[in-house]
Formats: C-alpha cells, structure tokens, sequence
C-alpha cells in the first residue's frame, strides 16, 4: 500500500514501535511487546496480525505509539526533563488532539508510575511529584492561595489510595457536539478530590457539587 510521509508514515508501519494496550496500560513497554515482536512470535504477517489486534474485544483495542521522547526505548529522557530544575509539569494539548491522546491522565501517571509502578529505571520520590503538581505550578504562575495544606490556603484536596492508583485503558466516547469523539481513560484510587473545602468527587464519582470557580490573575495568600 501507499504510505504517506511523516508522523502518518511512523503510525501505519513502525510495527516496532507499536504497542497494544491492555487493561493495565504500560506506558514503558519493551520492544518484544511491540506487534512486529507479537507476529513473529506467532508466525504472522504483522500487518495481519495488527488488523487482528484491533478487532479484539469488540474493535476497542488501541495500540501505543510513543514519540520522540521514545527514542531511547525507554522514559529516561522524560525523567531526565520531569527532574530537571527548569522544568514545570504539565500537558495541554487534549483540546487539538482529542482522538489522539489523553492528556488529562498526565497526573494519575506521574503519581502511578514514577513513584510505584515504573520498573526499567529510578523511581521519583512521592512528596516530589505530589509538590511538581501542586505548589510548585501554583507560585508559578503567581497564584498563592493554594499549593499546600496550611492555615490561609484554598483547601483544595485529593484523597488518595496510591496503593490501588492506576489507569485503565484509554475509550473512545462520543460527547462531544455533533457527535465528536474524544478518548477518556478511568483512573482508580482517587478516594475524595476537595475543591475550597467541598468534596466535588468520591469514590471516583462526581457528587454535583461545583465548588469552582474562574480564575483571574494572580492570587495572593489569604
């Protein structure tokens, strides 16, 4: 078949760097789990073998393709940026790119696997992810009212079970206007998210309490 070129081109054909997704993503796979690992092992075309992964479990399948930062075969490079001191947490990208990626899972994978589940390298300490996505990008960007848990702060709380945190595999759900698509992915382990002291979600549900509110500027200490 005909291949475009660029990111089109890696994304049909690099079987190499192709993983599938199971229950459990593993978002620091090796490559004897990529397809072309898979279809040999099985004796398959793996361009077969792909069209049969994504017909599992009823077309849900989703296959992982890491990019750049995945050149070395592994996230030494995201930990080397993620530990740098000029480095701030954070993705923004969902909104153009809805179906291709699920940046809102970026803090549940930080927590879940550089503290506890990565396996290929150095863990990161909890209080230092935990203050990378609270105080730190909070001062940042001038807003002092929140960050930690102190007399004067906004009480804005996550209750966590880090022992259960995990991700499950990224879905498809239609919900956006005209009937757009976008992927979400489910996160266990989140036990209360407070938001100015009121508890927006328990048990990972939302309670219809809506507690936020706009932001304007900088934010001082109460």
């Amino acid at each position: 078949m005909h291949l475009p070129d660029g990111l089109a081109r890696i994304a049909l054909s690099a079987f190499n760097r192709l993983f599938p997704f199971g229950e459990q993503p593993d978002y620091e796979p090796t490559p004897d789990h990529s397809l072309a690992a898979e279809a040999a092992r099985l004796g398959k075309p793996v361009l077969e073998h792909a069209y049969d992964r994504l017909i599992e479990n009823g077309g849900a399948t989703m296959f992982y393709l890491p990019l750049n930062n995945y050149a070395h075969g592994d996230l030494e490079d995201v930990r080397a940026m993620m530990t740098s001191p000029h480095a701030l947490f954070g993705l923004s990208d969902g909104g153009a790119h809805c179906n291709f990626i699920c940046d809102g899972t970026f803090p549940t994978t930080a927590l879940a696997h550089w503290t506890k589940g990565r396996t290929r390298g150095p863990r990161l300490p909890v209080e230092f992810i935990v203050h990378q996505q609270t105080q730190r990008p909070a001062r940042h960007v001038g807003w002092f009212d929140r960050g930690v848990i102190a007399p004067g702060y906004l009480a804005d709380l996550n209750v966590i079970d880090l022992d259960r945190l995990s991700l499950r595999s990224p879905r498809s759900v239609a919900d956006l206007p005209a009937g757009g698509t976008r992927l979400l992915q489910d996160a266990l382990g989140y036990d209360f998210t407070f938001k100015r002291g009121i508890a927006s979600f328990e048990g990972g549900e939302h309670t219809g309490a809506l507690p936020g509110r706009l932001v304007r500027g900088g934010q001082p200490q109460a």
